[in-house]
């Protein structure tokens, strides 16, 4: 569900400004707005003073953990100031919000928080983890590079962020599978890395890493409840925390069922032949004749936990439910490979943002690892990778999500349209097949197109001019075919300093099609504060005035011009529909 943000200006040109934003918005009294939204609210955005801002929240704060989110930007748009909940365990961070805010109207996010103004790792947003107790008190200690004691005694994977744990508290402890960890009871700052409840001292946080796997069985009466109610239960009994749970596993007749879905978790789940084939401690035959496989709960935890997990609960049985616990021993890696769209963060899915926040490592050609740079936090590894290295980029990425880790591939426009997308799932197939979310993105010809007007209208065609990777002949072909097939084309990659005389060739190849006078547009730099339009016709088009950064759009014989835009009819006049 998407977070709730409301925006609240008292002046003209608060309004204004706060109406570029992709959030509800009131205008008038600020205080009366506030708190009658505050309850509701994750997030505030105040177009005022931040010492107005202080004294309207400043009494309707409560508790960090609840409290909405609130920044402050001034009338002229050009600083967004973080007023409270910068690290806020909620929906919505006011740190992120600040800096998405500052990308989408160009102004400076001004950003006090002692981790972030460092470069310090956040404990509290850190990539993959939940964190719960003494935060202030340990990120101190990191801040000021006094000793903090990592106690990680199941071995897993740390970020690079982190100090490295000392040796004797490093290793997996065989006496400590399913037990909480003990610590030292020293003086030092702790961070304690663990599947299990642990209390909370003064100068200690626990680390919840996304280490567990629930299984899930239920018969077809059981109530909406059922799973949730034994899951309180199991978990309390055995001191494991709900933080740690990655996901919730079960038979694929149960995949959408409310017992499942009410857990408010991921869910995976797998056929009764997979699951007939896991050895789990404890089958029942009465169950392999009802589904077709002897074990649920316990082989759909095992299945989910991948290779060296173990089980830690075995079933756990209520009236019409079980419950079965396994835990994973390495990270489940992911490649998501992710279309930034054309150029401006407005025109980024949120999915793309939060597969970017939540990775462990962004990788990507330098100019796209930039162009999400208010994305990307001090707790993630980046890694910027030159022109023409894509197969060593996807490979560095395939190789990372094998190992473990999370890993955000981005580029820009969408991933499947002369982009990544391809590449990668091939390198992944060759390389154990580790799994790959494919992020869709506006592409560039869709961008250019909503800044000329509507040339893609009906049908259309998306082709490219670089005769890299393709050979021209066969480009050539391509485009005798779509000229005579009378739609609009997108010229993507048309021209650049070495290649030349392609688009000149394009443009022959559709006047021997088309009237000279079918309006072409251009579009250099669509959605960045260099844009650059151009509408002509095809006997006037310049391939001097367009490069590597512009998408030209050749209509059809029905394309036109109305009102200086470029419009393809779909032809619903001759339909009588006006």
């Amino acid at each position: 569900m998407s977070p709730t943000i409301f925006s609240v200006s008292v002046t003209e040109r608060g309004r204004q400004a706060a109406a570029s934003l992709p959030y509800e918005h009131h205008h008038g009294s600020l205080g009366e707005t506030v708190r009658a939204r505050w309850q509701d609210a994750d997030a505030l955005v105040l177009f005022c003073a931040v010492g107005i801002a202080v004294r309207v929240v400043g009494p309707l704060l409560s508790d960090k953990n609840t409290d909405p989110a609130v920044v402050a930007v001034d009338d002229s748009g050009r600083y967004v100031v973080v007023v409270s909940g910068g690290h806020a365990p909620g929906a919505v961070s006011a740190n992120d919000l600040a800096r998405e805010i500052a990308a989408l109207i160009g102004a400076e996010p001004v950003i006090t928080t002692a981790t972030d103004a460092t470069g310090t790792a956040a404990l509290d947003t850190l990539p993959g983890f939940t964190a719960r107790g003494d935060i202030a008190a340990v990120s101190r200690a990191l801040l000021d590079a006094t000793p903090v004691t990592i106690v990680n005694p199941f071995g897993w994977p740390l970020p690079p962020s982190l100090p490295e744990p000392a040796p004797s508290l490093a290793a997996p402890a065989p006496s400590l599978a399913k037990s909480p960890p003990e610590t030292d009871g020293g003086d030092s700052a702790r961070i304690v890395v663990t599947h299990c409840t642990v209390p909370v001292e003064p100068g200690t946080v626990a680390l919840h890493p996304p280490s567990l796997v629930v299984g899930v069985g239920a018969s077809s009466d059981a109530p909406a409840t059922a799973a949730s109610e034994l899951l309180d239960r199991v978990l309390a009994d055995h001191g494991l925390a709900r933080e740690s749970i990655a996901v919730i596993a079960t038979i694929d007749r149960r995949a959408n069922d409310p017992v499942v879905s009410s857990l408010g978790l991921p869910i995976r789940s797998f056929a009764a032949e997979e699951l007939a084939e896991v050895e789990v401690p404890n089958p029942s035959d009465v169950v392999r004749a009802e589904v077709g496989t002897g074990s649920v709960a316990e082989a759909a935890a095992l299945l989910a936990a991948g290779s060296g997990g173990e089980l830690l609960v075995d079933k756990q049985k209520a009236a019409t439910a079980t419950v079965a616990i396994a835990r994973r021993t390495v990270p489940e890696g992911r490649v998501s490979v992710v279309g930034l769209g054309p150029g401006h963060p407005r025109h980024r899915t949120s999915q793309a943002i939060t597969e970017i926040r939540h990775a462990d490592v962004v990788i990507g050609y330098s100019l796209y690892v930039d162009q999400c740079q208010d994305l990307l936090s001090p707790g993630q590894e980046v890694i910027h990778s030159p022109i023409g290295a894509e197969i060593d980029r996807c490979t560095e990425a395939v190789h990372r999500a094998a190992a473990g880790q999370r890993v955000a591939l981005v580029c820009s426009g969408d991933p499947g349209v002369f982009a990544m997308a391809t590449l990668t799932l091939e390198v992944a197939g060759a390389h154990g097949h580790p799994p790959v979310l494919i992020v869709p993105g506006v592409t560039a010809g869709l961008a250019a197109g909503a800044i000329l007007g509507a040339p893609l209208a009906h049908d259309h065609a998306l082709i490219s001019l670089s005769d890299l990777l393709t050979p021209w002949p066969l480009i050539e072909r391509r485009l005798e075919a779509l000229a005579g097939a009378d739609m609009a084309v997108a010229l993507y990659n048309p021209r650049s300093r070495r290649r030349t005389h392609q688009l000149e060739r394009a443009r022959e190849i559709f006047a021997d099609h088309r009237p000279a006078s079918t309006p072409v547009g251009i579009v250099v730099n669509a959605t960045r504060p260099d844009e650059q339009v151009i509408l002509t016709t095809l006997d006037q088009l310049d391939p001097a005035t367009v490069d590597m950064f512009s998408i030209v759009i050749i209509g059809s014989s029905t394309s036109r011009t109305a009102n200086g835009r470029m419009v393809t009819p779909r032809g619903y006049e001759a339909k009588g529909l006006r």
